[in-house]
């Protein structure tokens, strides 16, 4: 993490830890204003990756699922990077920073893909090196947009969009309210940061996790790594792989399961009411797949009206079938709840 980051922030409320993240109260407070007003969100948990070089964007287009050529200064996206089997290892947000390409992911799963990333390179003019001179924050709200626009000027208008304004990058992101991922030198975040806290609620890691739980986003982290084919994650419904690309690792696999294939598991989002949280890799249960496991969480985080919220990639049939329970056949039972987007019906026979 950044060393002056993690100074400015303590300095100011925060707590840290290794496995949550940060934190500047209890998750169901941050979470609870999180749903209904403006919160800025510290995402030090999101580690970021610079690709520089000559041959970045065509050697990172050799590695992961979606077409980095339409990665530009005001379009980012979602990619991930693959297992030679199709099972994701990382998921990234992908955008130009100062005609950069960053690489966004949980800083775990950084640390666990970069060295498998560079034995790669080979002869590819291309560095791979972890950005810690950025700084990433977010910004969640009703009047989230108003209050960077007071800032910045021309903000990315759609999800997925982004722009390039001053000393920091700002990519507008899926949420219950509009949501701003925003990542800059140091020095112009803290700046940020003092700007906007007066304003607003601040929240640490949790807050930003039940937005992308609400807004059907998936995450990879090391304990669901190689679990999931993308597909799984709904990634091909929310534009994170592109079919018409070249090769990456594991592209056979995955474009078999698109055209050939009958997809048996999907994403979905639930919830339960139960004391402890679950965790990403806790396996789901239903009567008709007995012993077997009929699903895996993907994350979960604490709901504003009591209980968890989550999402986990199910077996269809068991989706179906309406009945599921977490850890064991007689475990808690969970609610499915509607995604923001529609999934393709599944393919018969």
């Amino acid at each position: 993490m950044n060393q002056l980051w993690q100074s400015f922030l303590s300095d100011n409320g925060a707590e840290f830890d290794s496995e949550t993240g940060s934190r500047f109260g209890t998750a169901i407070d941050e979470i609870g204003a999180v749903s209904t007003d403006n919160v800025l969100i510290d995402l030090s948990h999101l580690g970021l990756l610079r690709a520089t070089g000559e041959d970045a964007k065509s050697f990172l287009l050799s590695q992961l699922t979606n077409d980095l050529n339409q990665v530009t200064e005001s379009r980012s996206q979602i990619s991930a990077y693959c297992t030679p089997k199709g099972r994701m290892l990382a998921l990234f947000r992908i955008f130009i920073h100062r005609d950069q390409l960053m690489l966004q992911a949980p800083a775990s799963v950084i640390d666990a893909v970069l060295p498998r990333l560079r034995m790669y390179v080979m002869r590819a003019k291309v560095v791979l090196e972890p950005a810690n001179d950025l700084v990433s924050i977010g910004l969640s709200g009703p009047d989230s947009e108003t209050m960077l626009a007071d800032q910045f000027d021309g903000l990315p208008a759609n999800p997925g969009d982004a722009a390039q304004t001053g000393q920091v990058s700002v990519v507008r992101l899926a949420g219950p309210h509009p949501r701003f991922l925003v990542t800059g030198e140091t020095d112009a975040i803290i700046d940020l940061w003092q700007q906007l806290s007066g304003r607003c609620s601040v929240a640490g890691s949790a807050a930003w996790s039940w937005l992308d739980i609400m807004a059907g986003q998936p995450s990879v982290v090391p304990q669901t790594s190689e679990v999931f084919v993308p597909q799984m994650a709904n990634l091909d419904v929310i534009d994170g792989v592109n079919f018409k690309k070249g090769c990456y690792p594991g592209q056979e696999i995955v474009a078999r399961m698109q055209y050939l294939g009958k997809l048996k598991q999907r994403m979905y989002r639930a919830h339960i009411d139960i004391d402890t949280r679950p965790s990403p890799g806790d396996s789901l249960f239903a009567p008709s797949f007995r012993e077997q496991s009929a699903g895996t969480v993907v994350d979960a985080q604490v709901s504003p009206e009591g209980g968890f919220d989550f999402l986990a990639v199910i077996q269809i049939r068991a989706a179906d079938e309406g009945e599921l329970h977490l850890g064991a056949t007689d475990g808690p039972l969970i609610r499915l709840l509607d995604l923001p987007y529609e999934l393709p019906p599944a393919k018969v026979g």
